[in-house]
This record gives C-alpha cells, structure tokens and sequence, in this order.
C-alpha cells in the first residue's frame, strides 16, 4: 500500500494557498491537501487576460484576486472545498499524458462524491468548446465531475520536473453565478446573460443534493475516502515542513502577490 500525506489547512488568502501548493510539488512528497479561501479569492488560469477581470466590483465585493500557477479560466473561491495533489514525477498517475492521469484522479473525486450521494459523471470530451467565456465553470474539461450535465468540480494541472499538481474547486452551497460580479463585461445585460448561463451549466453539491448541505469537514471526508480507495493508498495525516513553510511565505511574497505576476497577461 502505498503511502501519501494529508493535510487539512486553515483558510486563508489566495496568494499563499497557491504559494503552499507549489512548495508542496517542489518538495517531491505525495500529499493531499485540502484547504479554504479567506476572504474570498477570484482567481485566474496562468494563461487568462487580465483584463477579464473587474477590479471594481471585485474590491467591492471583498474579493481577493490571484493568478494561478495552473491553467483553466476563472474561479471563484468561496463557499466551497478545494483539493491539491502532488505527486513526484515517478508516481504511475504521473506517469501517463495530462489526460489520462484526469482521468485516474477524477475516479477518486467521482468515488467521494458518490459517498455524499450524488451521482456524477465524468467524460471524455470529444473536442473542447471554442467559445470564449472568462468563468471555469460555464464549460467542463476532460473528465471534470458532472452533474445531469452540470459542472460540478473544476480542475486545473500542471507539470514541472518534480512531478505534476491538481488542485480544484467544488463549490458546497451557493449562487454558482456570483463570478460573474468580478468578471468584466460591456455592459449589465451582458453580465446578467452570463451569470444564467454558468447557473445553467454548473452546479453546487447541494443543488446537486437536492438541497441537502453537506459540511466542509464531511466533503473533505468524502473525497478522502475516494482517494483511499481508488489509489489503495494509506494516509498520514501532517502538517507542512518548515522548509515548506518558509519557501511558500518567500513564494506568496515575491510571486503570487505580487502585482507583476497577476497581470502578467
């Protein structure tokens, strides 16, 4: 049985949950980490514009606003569970092309969600939606958890000689078209158009639950036990290294704060 970390965090900001995702990866060690936002984070896939993003309504909102080091489109970080995986380049899930390695991570994400009682689906696309919306969850990826045909957990990777990072978003309870007031758009028609679509086609778990809440702590179980079971992998439970600590303080300070970074698109 193979042995992974776990790590269950405390909320907070969108630069140093991001900054302790990447010196997870850098140290080599397998490690689930489950974590919250705090305050609330729109954040941005590497590769987005900027200037998707409405920095007035987002202050008014009391949004934090960081870029990701993963790609994917926006995401709005609130009311919700978020997963990291690291894994070391030699790990078999690894191993295989970016695709197939969604394909065995969202095995484990359908097995918790399963748990909860919801019924997802999880799919290969046969050819990606070409039109431009700056929202993650207006359109699933490669083996992103649906619900009745609606997104339920949005995921985003990426790989570096260490190994490869996953991290995701499902959101617990909620209006799923509340991005939509940190996204930049012509005009308030445009807006609330975009806001009925991402609550056309994504969903939070309780919606999917026919309104049942489900707890932070219970989701996080949940998706545990998918892990566990997929991958036969045992579990410590731990905190982070000082060493991880301090290169992630260095990292939020220097990289994911940093203005120069959130606009570098």
């Amino acid at each position: 049985m193979r042995q992974w970390r776990l790590i269950y965090d405390y909320p907070t900001s969108g630069a140093q949950n991001m900054a302790v995702d990447e010196a997870i990866l850098s140290m080599g060690i397998p490690t689930l980490r489950f974590y919250e936002w705090s305050p609330g984070c729109l954040s941005l896939g590497y590769g987005q514009k900027i200037a998707d993003v409405d920095f007035e309504r987002t202050a008014a909102m009391g949004w934090d606003i960081v870029r990701r080091p993963t790609g994917g489109r926006a995401i709005l970080h609130i009311d919700e569970l978020t997963y990291s995986l690291a894994l070391p380049a030699d790990d078999p899930i690894a191993a295989g092309g970016i695709i197939e390695s969604y394909r065995q991570i969202s095995e484990a994400l359908m097995a918790g969600l399963q748990h909860l009682g919801a019924h997802p689906a999880a799919d290969r696309r046969t050819e990606r939606d070409s039109a431009h919306s700056p929202a993650c969850f207006e359109t699933p990826s490669h083996y992103e958890m649906t619900v009745n045909g609606r997104k339920l957990i949005g995921s985003a990777q990426m790989r570096r000689k260490e190994g490869i990072l996953q991290h995701g978003s499902l959101p617990l309870y909620g209006d799923i078209g509340r991005i939509c007031d940190g996204l930049a758009y012509p005009d308030d028609t445009s807006r609330e158009q975009a806001r009925a679509q991402v609550q056309t086609h994504a969903t939070t778990l309780s919606d999917a639950l026919n309104g049942e809440a489900v707890p932070w702590e219970m989701a996080a179980e949940a998706l545990l036990n998918g892990f566990r079971e997929i991958f036969d992998v045992d579990f410590v439970r731990d905190e982070l290294s000082e060493i991880e600590r301090d290169l992630a303080a260095r990292l939020a300070g220097e990289k994911y704060a940093n203005p120069d970074w959130t606009a570098r698109r």
